[in-house]
């Protein structure tokens, strides 16, 4: 059974529903779904982790970087789309209470002020899913919901108006989380995300973390501070890299993590579902010094040298 970040009908459930399982539970909050994990009531679980738009999704980040023992699998990238949805019968011009989630209307707010106000309020609260729910009774006082189309198709409403995102291009990643110890092959293209908290407060703290990567030609795709939570003023580093740690230059570089930070939290190796990672030789010639054949060369060079 996979755990998600519920209700029905949300994005997140609709990210699911590209997976095969058996049989799937909702969670009222990211955390819950993760500590489902980490029961063992679920044996994985999907959860929202970025947006295009909104950035980083906090609770994900930070139930992940203290609650161990957990390993990301899987990634799932899809678009995010809004549909104005409706009980039948009822008309664009009609509407008057138009009831979404927060970040759904900040996605949506130019085509809402162009198409909906003033004639009409938006009020913010809960869930795309729990809006479409709200909106399906017949007693309800708010006459449309703004929510992905998986949710308006559950409660029986009626789209008024399709693709109101202002940013059409929009997307949302979601990542399947497991019990650690499920490594995923590398494929070629794949994605490593760790948490990286440095050893104390000083000049060039990230540029030294950075310089992992960078000196090894390792392309980040994500990197966020959030607070450790012991203190004020103290981060930690949230990091995506494309490669797998069993690329040579990224062992390499999570070895180096480790050396000069205070703790290094491994999330996982994992297929890329969206950004198309680089190859490890891409624009050098021979012996460009980061593909696999070049570390092993090197080490062999350097057994020669020692005679060990």
């Amino acid at each position: 059974m996979y755990g998600y970040f519920g209700p029905a009908g949300t994005f997140t459930h609709q990210a699911l529903k590209t997976l095969d399982y058996d049989d799937a539970r909702p969670y009222a909050t990211v955390g819950g779904a993760l500590q489902g994990v980490v029961d063992g009531d679920v044996e994985a679980s999907l959860v929202p982790i970025e947006n295009s738009v909104e950035g980083g999704v906090s609770a994900t980040l930070d139930t992940l970087a203290v609650l161990g023992g957990l390993q990301i699998v899987r990634e799932v990238v899809i678009p995010v789309q809004f549909n104005v949805y409706v009980r039948p019968g009822t008309s664009l011009s009609s509407i008057r209470h138009v009831l979404t989630h927060p970040h759904a209307a900040n996605q949506c707010r130019e085509w809402l002020a162009a198409n909906l106000s003033p004639h009409a309020e938006i009020t913010q609260g809960g869930s795309t899913a729990a809006a479409a729910k709200e909106v399906s009774d017949p007693r309800s006082r708010f006459d449309a919901a703004v929510c992905a189309e998986v949710a308006g198709t559950m409660y029986g409403l009626t789209a008024v108006a399709q693709g109101i995102a202002d940013n059409p291009d929009a997307v949302t990643r979601f990542i399947l989380v497991a019990r650690n110890g499920q490594m995923m092959a590398r494929t070629g293209d794949d994605r490593t995300t760790v948490v990286v908290v440095p050893p104390n407060d000083h000049p060039g703290a990230l540029l030294e973390i950075l310089q992992q990567f960078s000196f090894r030609k390792i392309n980040l795709s994500r990197i966020e501070s959030r607070p450790t939570k012991d203190r004020l003023g103290e981060y930690c580093f949230s990091i995506d890299a494309i490669g797998h740690i069993e690329d040579a230059r990224m062992a390499a570089a999570l070895k180096g993590l480790y050396r000069i930070s205070r703790k290094v939290i491994f999330l996982g190796s994992y297929p890329n579902g969206f950004i198309t990672g680089s190859s490890p030789s891409e624009g050098c010639g021979v012996g460009c010094g980061f593909r696999d054949e070049d570390y092993a060369a090197a080490e062999e060079w350097f057994a020669r040298v020692t005679g060990k």
